[in-house]
């Protein structure tokens, strides 16, 4: 069976949605002839957003895993139990401490502080390409700086052929301007954004719209682009008991921060309230305080639901448990390319979504061809409680066959004709 390297910073226990894409994929990879071997941090020198113990299960007994040390530079935060999502991106802290952390993590740990793992990482590649005779490889990013030891390994193993998987825009992602990065730390960033993608032999990334804003830096790549979106596992569902709720219940997953606009949806809800619709607004994941407010000024307390980061099998159950989910989109310049991976969990749950953000957003396509719900803009207020309403009233449960092309196993399948291709 043919060995491919892995090379990802997430790796159970890190919880989160970095972590799902490659724990699912190397499972069914075996499938088509191909043995995942896993290069990643160890957990005590690992800097995770999250820890979800119980995806430890979910890893094949067939899967070798290594790991590493690392160098933390996220200590200098202070608390390790407590690194922020994306990096200080959510860190809505303006303080003068707040800032400063930003600033530091935007010009001083360029692309990012987890290149503290790239010298272990690339060392103990080095032994695992000769002593496995391994020669494929694939780094995945975030944390971008992952990216560089495939440029490293490339450059002292050239007949190796390097994958660089992109789960998210490089230097154009939606917060990058939030570390206040100088001219300099930008031109930096993308020189390095722009070796990986001259260098790499192919790239996979998740969205059409992501693939042509990396080929707007480099225009002679685009023919090393394969589209791979994140999918859902099967698995997953497996023994999940699906029933619909006596209270109409709206949930969302995932953390809220800035970015993401929802006055427009606080006002339909707001509306929906004043109609005498009872509903429960759930929340699962991290909120920006200052967002938990505002959501309890203009709402009743008994109306709204927040939980901290929960589980990855418990955060499919709630979602299930729900009569209608919400999808949020960032508002950024270059969010009509932004699919976040629990899309493809609220499609296998058949529960009805309700996505704000770009009308013309790959999102939106994929929820519209699979006839799972509806997008509207950000501040569509009638468009979102009309939904919302029409929602309440039927009640629906439907699960599209089309969604199966998102499965875990169909999607490994397409990673291994990208390896299988070097061989063509």
């Amino acid at each position: 069976m043919n060995k491919v390297l892995i090379v990802t910073y997430y790796w159970p226990p890190s919880g989160g949605a970095g972590v799902q894409r490659w724990l699912k994929f190397s499972r069914y990879l075996l499938r088509f002839g191909w043995q995942p071997v896993i290069l990643t941090v160890d957990p005590e020198f690992a800097a995770y957003p999250a820890t979800d113990h119980s995806l430890e299960k979910e890893i094949s007994e067939d899967i070798i895993v290594y790991r590493t040390k690392a160098t933390d530079w996220f200590r200098i935060y202070g608390n390790k139990t407590n690194i922020p999502s994306a990096g200080f991106a959510v860190n809505n802290d303006d303080s003068i401490k707040g800032k400063v952390s930003r600033f530091i993590r935007g010009n001083f740990f360029i692309p990012d502080p987890r290149r503290g793992w790239n010298k272990f990482a690339f060392r103990r590649a080095c032994e695992l390409i000769n002593h496995e005779k391994i020669n494929h490889i694939i780094t995945t990013s975030p944390p971008h700086s992952t990216q560089l030891t495939g440029y490293r390994l490339k450059k002292k193993f050239p007949q190796i052929n390097w994958i660089a998987d992109l789960r998210d825009p490089w230097t154009n992602i939606y917060y990058y301007n939030k570390f206040y990065p100088t001219l300099i730390s930008k031109s930096i960033d993308k020189h390095y954004e722009k070796i990986v993608l001259k260098t790499s032999d192919r790239i996979i990334t998740v969205s059409n719209s992501f693939k042509e804003s990396f080929c707007s830096l480099v225009p002679s790549i685009e023919n090393k682009f394969t589209i791979i979106p994140n999918g859902y596992d099967e698995m997953d569902f497996k023994d999940i008991k699906t029933h619909n709720p006596l209270r109409f219940t709206i949930s969302y997953v995932g953390t809220i921060s800035e970015s993401y606009p929802i006055n427009g949806f606080l006002a339909a809800l707001k509306h929906i309230h004043e109609a005498n619709i009872d509903f429960m607004l759930r929340f699962a994941g991290e909120i920006n305080e200052n967002f938990r407010k505002q959501i309890l000024n203009l709402l009743p307390s008994q109306n709204i639901e927040f939980n901290s980061y929960m589980s990855h099998q418990k955060a499919i159950q709630f979602m299930t448990d729900s009569s209608l989910l919400v999808l949020l989109i960032p508002d950024h310049k270059s969010n009509a390319g932004i699919i976040p991976g629990k899309l493809f969990e609220y499609l296998a749950s058949g529960r009805p979504i309700l996505c704000l953000g770009p009308a013309n957003g790959d999102s939106a396509s994929i929820i519209e061809k699979t006839g799972a719900g509806k997008t509207f803009n950000y501040d569509d207020i009638q468009g979102i409680a009309d939904f919302i309403k029409s929602t309440e009233k039927e009640r629906p449960f439907k699960k599209s066959d089309i969604i199966t092309q998102y499965s875990r196993n169909n999607l490994a399948g397409k990673v291994a004709a990208v390896l299988n291709g070097f061989n063509n």
